[in-house]
């Protein structure tokens, strides 16, 4: 099954709130891994003050607050293949 990387960071109560929202809208299509930024400098160089973000293969999917629609869209979108 494919995932989708959330970069949080522990103790972001809008990284917790968005993870929670997203694990019923991608339940059975996708996994979701969640990434502490503050864990590996170039997560923290990149995602510093933007966290949380959503991204699927490197692209980004949405940031806070969480965009439904974009999430639908690629549940929507993935192939068969790629749920398994």
């Amino acid at each position: 099954m494919s995932a989708l990387e959330v970069y949080s960071r522990q103790g972001c109560h809008l990284c917790d709130l968005l993870v929670e929202e997203l694990l019923p809208l991608v339940r059975g299509t996708l996994r979701v891994e969640v990434r502490d930024i503050d864990s590996r400098p170039e997560w923290l160089a990149k995602y510093d003050v933007r966290v949380p973000v959503v991204e699927y293969e490197d692209r980004l999917i949405s940031e806070y607050p969480l965009d439904r629609r974009a999430i639908s869209r690629l549940v929507d979108t993935l192939s068969p293949a790629a749920r398994e």
